[in-house]
């Protein structure tokens, strides 16, 4: 049995086994499967543990391969152009979406009330989290490390790419005599950190039904009927963004057939569904980019751990939502303008957004702020904390497509002839 079908069938019985357990309040089973929930975060933190060396190491060896500098300036301005643009398009949908079906228009207001009494005490600590966010020009100063090791430690990445391609260029002008020593080092730490990923995704199936069943089993069914329509409406943005935006890219910009693609990816967004991180997955997305899709590792090294920090189109669609939503609830007009608004901050907000669970909530009270919704804030963030995490998990699952789907844009805009692994016939590239 394939390891794809394994994580699909634990994801359907955690899901099952999760509802009985909610539905009949069974205490006893649920006490289990929150018992059991520990398991699935010691896989996260095995599978996160090797995310540094990989990064590192491939990112390394990839840019001292390419040779040309200018190179590296070129695929770097391509990715975050894509990345960006893929973003607004995200947040365009979201708000065309909410503005159709309206879903905070129909919620009564004690229940409105009832929901942000509920989850106030969370949403004040997201607002002192969001409180001590650096600003921008702190932000940018941040993305240069003055200390890498500490970077790393902290899993800073971003800060962390910056100094490996700095460091890769400087190994690329070396003598070979001195150059290739260490990239030989690098290239056996990238080797062995792929052996260890392939260890730790055999207790993946096992990792997912503890983490699916423990989180379902503590789910409140009443608040998700409750805030149905909202999550309806989330979730049909990240459908539509995933299968039309993205196969629609993959189409003519990477001139792949989207469903050959998604099948050959589809054990990565499962994987990022059940873990809600993106830098947890970045292991398993970078091994699957390369040997399932083809994308040179000069290419998915760049490319891919760049996406993990700052692509974040799932998240930046939520955040147009629940921004709508919010406002709806409250009976706030959102022009043109105030819309606006929300594509450019959602779309430069979600490129801070860390690849860690729930991060999208800081960056959401950013774009709350910015369209004149700062008194309802807190009272917004308590109405949709109950339903977040599930949401969580959907929008980290197209993050993580999309990083996918980047890498195959970028590596054909570089002359890649991707192959898909086997799938030769997904190609329809006139001459490929």
């Amino acid at each position: 049995m394939q390891l794809y079908t394994k994580i699909l069938i634990a994801l359907i019985a955690g899901v099952v086994v999760g509802i009985v357990a909610n539905l009949a309040g069974i205490e006893p089973l649920q006490d289990f499967l929150v018992a059991i929930g520990p398991f699935g975060t010691a896989w996260i933190r095995l599978i996160t543990m090797i995310v540094v060396p990989l990064v590192v190491a491939s990112l390394l060896v990839g840019t001292a391969s390419l040779g040309d500098l200018r190179k590296v300036g070129r695929i770097g301005g391509k990715t975050l152009v894509y990345y960006m643009a893929t973003t607004a398009v995200a947040v365009t949908i979201g708000l065309g979406i909410s503005n159709l079906v309206r879903p905070g228009s129909g919620v009564d207001p004690a229940t409105r009330d009832a929901l942000a009494g509920q989850f106030s005490g969370e949403a004040a600590q997201r607002m002192t989290l969001a409180a001590e966010k650096p600003s921008v020009v702190e932000t940018l100063l941040a993305m240069i490390p003055t200390n890498p090791i500490q970077a790393a430690a902290d899993m800073d990445l971003l800060p962390l790419i910056i100094f490996t391609i700095i460091f890769g260029a400087a190994v690329s002008t070396l003598d070979p005599r001195l150059r290739d020593p260490v990239l030989r080092v690098f290239e056996g730490i990238n080797e062995a950190s792929m052996v260890v990923i392939d260890w730790v995704m055999l207790l993946a199936p096992y990792a997912v039904f503890a983490l699916i069943a423990a989180i379902v089993a503590q789910f409140g069914l009443d608040l998700l009927r409750s805030l149905l329509v909202y999550s309806v409406v989330v979730v049909a943005g990240l459908l539509l963004h995933a299968l039309v935006t993205y196969g629609l890219i993959l189409r003519f910009l990477a001139r792949l057939n989207p469903g050959a693609f998604f099948k050959r990816i589809r054990e990565v967004p499962l994987i990022a569904f059940s873990t809600s991180s993106s830098n947890a997955t970045l292991p398993l997305t970078m091994e699957t980019a390369e040997e399932e899709v083809g994308v040179p590792k000069e290419v998915s090294s760049f490319v891919l751990p760049l996406g993990a920090t700052i692509n974040m189109d799932g998240t930046a669609l939520y955040q147009a939502v629940a921004v709508m939503f919010i406002a709806q609830i409250y009976g706030f007009d959102m022009g043109v303008g105030e819309q606006l608004t929300v594509v450019l901050t959602a779309t430069l907000a979600s490129v801070g957004a860390a690849g860690v669970p729930s991060a999208g909530i800081i960056t959401l009270i950013i774009v709350l702020q910015s369209v004149g919704l700062g008194d309802q804030v807190q009272a917004g963030i308590a109405l949709i904390l109950g339903v977040d995490r599930i949401l969580d998990m959907l929008r980290t699952a197209v993050n993580v497509t999309g990083d996918l789907t980047a890498s195959a844009v970028i590596a054909r805009s570089e002359g890649a002839e991707l192959s898909l692994s086997g799938s030769q016939e997904a190609e329809v590239s006139e001459g490929t």
